[in-house]
């Protein structure tokens, strides 16, 4: 860092190669590799959204600034911030430059980003981290985020012959009435898929289970009451392991009260799943032994480990910390 400075801006196209030099191969003991270089064009543009990029830049015996040839074009972090709603904002791809880490480049991202989502009304700021990756989840804590929560994925298998043995409707209502008292929906805070943001979690609101209803993506066990719902939030297509396309189906959260009602309401996704041509699906539950052991029970695949939601409460100073 000696004779240079880093600043924070709004990331542009023409950081594309800076930013893939160093996030191409974020975690490189695990499988698979980062997705900010796949994305990044698309990633960047949209309204509600804040692309920070932690610029390095060069300063002459002056104080001048130096040419983009002098700095070589270095980028020490980038981190992205989403409104979701007119309430909550989303913190995600935060990353900083190996040959940066340590001089509080992500600190400083986190405190824009804050700064950022407040200035537009929203009071809280989740991000997601895997539950793996001890230094993301430690660089959280120490920039203002607190725990609220663990999910795990459940991927029942899409079937056109999946029948569940309970009876399955799509009453908002009922399903409404089922989550504000259930254990799924205060293990999570309130939280399920958000509908706009992949990889985003909100709160759920009777409005999300109406919308579900009328797209025909929303599925209530009842059976001597309600005992179960999940909802659909999008379907999309990408590029597979093998290079072939694979159509995903995503389910905002699911929730049951027992073993049967499991049984019927992953039945009930996996024929919806079919009828829409999926090869992949995904469904946000609960991490608690009673729900992965469930999903465990009723045969269908749950995520070998579970990912954390933490928040940072915009109405306090995070300056003190």
């Amino acid at each position: 860092m000696t004779g240079a400075t880093v600043e924070l801006r709004e990331a542009t196209h023409d950081d594309f190669e800076a930013v893939a030099e160093f996030t191409r191969d974020t975690w490189p003991e695990r499988d698979g590799g980062d997705y900010i270089p796949d994305v990044y064009h698309d990633w960047i543009e949209g309204d509600d959204k804040r692309t920070v990029v932690a610029d390095v830049v060069e300063r002459d015996s002056t104080g001048g600034r130096g040419s983009s040839d002098e700095v070589g074009d270095a980028i020490a972090g980038i981190a992205q911030g989403v409104l979701l709603s007119d309430w909550e904002a989303w913190g995600q791809g935060m990353r900083v430059n190996p040959a940066f880490r340590g001089e509080g480049v992500g600190m400083r991202m986190t405190r824009d980003l804050f700064d950022w989502a407040r200035e537009r009304g929203a009071t809280v700021l989740r991000n997601m981290v895997f539950s793996w990756n001890v230094a993301g989840l430690g660089q959280s804590r120490a920039t203002g985020y607190d725990p609220v929560t663990e999910f795990r994925w459940a991927t029942p298998d899409p079937d056109p012959d999946a029948d569940p043995a309970l009876d399955v409707t799509a009453d908002p209502r009922a399903a409404w009435r089922y989550w504000t008292d259930s254990a799924a929906r205060e293990h999570l805070a309130g939280l399920a898929l958000d509908a706009e943001e992949s990889w985003a979690v909100s709160e759920l609101t009777r409005e999300d289970l109406r919308r579900a209803a009328d797209e025909d993506g929303l599925f209530v066990v009842q059976a001597d009451g309600t005992r179960g719902l999940a909802y659909r939030v999008r379907e999309y297509d990408r590029e597979g392991d093998d290079g072939g396309e694979e159509r995903w189906v995503e389910y905002g959260v699911g929730a049951w009260a027992d073993v049967d009602a499991a049984r019927s309401l992953f039945a009930a996704v996996a024929r919806d799943a079919a009828e829409r041509g999926a090869t992949r699906t995904r469904m946000l539950v609960p991490e608690t032994t009673r729900y992965v052991s469930d999903a465990a029970y009723c045969r269908t695949g749950v995520a070998d480990e579970p990912d954390f939601v933490l928040a940072a409460d915009l109405t306090a100073d995070h300056r003190r910390r």
